[in-house]
């Protein structure tokens, strides 16, 4: 099951890909084309020439795992449509729309930036009780 974490990464291979090659192929196609370690968990996506076929490729932390859809009508949205020197990053957002067969995906950003929480350093040391200061970004 492909979960919605905000955390994860989406990656899109902005080519044609043949829907017969697997686990070890595509994994060659993270490696050596987008330049992306296959064991870091995030998404990569890959779109048949006909758009009617999808497969995302991740690593859950046990394994490699192969997500497959194929469309019954319409076409996935062509992702080599972006001139991304092969690479597209999409949201989670993104990702889920994409794999309905919707056309939005990848046009706009549809994610806000992730909310991430900094210590700040110089501050907490000067306090004596155990409260910590936390910038927001």
């Amino acid at each position: 099951m492909i979960g919605s974490t905000r955390v994860v990464s989406v990656f899109v291979y902005t080519a044609p890909t043949d829907m017969r090659k697997s686990f070890n192929t595509l994994g060659a196609i993270v490696e050596e084309k987008m330049d992306r370690n296959i064991l870091s968990g995030d998404m990569f996506v890959f779109v048949s020439k006909n758009r009617t076929r999808a497969k995302v490729l991740f690593w859950d932390g046990t394994g490699l795992c192969l997500y497959a859809k194929r469309l019954e009508r319409n076409h996935f949205k062509a992702p080599w449509k972006q001139q991304n020197n092969g690479v597209a990053k999409w949201t989670m957002s993104e990702l889920m729309l994409f794999l309905e067969g919707s056309e939005f995906a990848g046009r706009i950003s549809l994610s806000p930036e992730p909310f991430i929480l900094q210590k700040n350093e110089k501050n907490s040391n000067k306090r004596s009780d155990s409260r910590t200061k936390i910038n927001y970004i």
